[in-house]
């Protein structure tokens, strides 16, 4: 076997991997909400781990961010992106719950 056919079946390895870890999350996560129900406090807690899980296979498997110094600049511009769309996330979710807050309160 040549050393091209070893890279690909190696690859091919690496996405069947992902593709089977990122299905058993998502399978735990849709049973573990029929089983207990989404009104659970601590299902909102699995499903946030398994999603983050989740992630962390996506990110291992399918754009091979891992440790090594050539990664290294793609896993910081994903952290980066991470951090805007968290501060815009929790930054919308602050004004309006600051808005609904203030618009239930009736001056007397």
């Amino acid at each position: 076997m040549d050393r091209r056919t070893e890279m690909h079946r190696r690859e091919r390895r690496r996405y069947v991997i992902g593709y089977g870890g990122s299905l058993l999350l998502t399978l735990i996560v849709f049973s573990i909400a029929h089983l207990f129900g989404i009104e659970t406090r601590g299902v909102y807690l699995a499903i946030g781990l398994l999603g983050l899980a989740q992630l962390i296979v996506q990110l291992v498997y399918f754009l091979h961010i891992d440790r090594r110094r050539s990664s290294r600049e793609d896993l910081d511009l994903i952290l980066f992106s991470t951090l805007v769309l968290l501060i815009i996330i929790l930054g919308t979710v602050w004004i309006l719950g600051n808005l609904a807050i203030r618009m239930h309160i009736h001056p007397m």
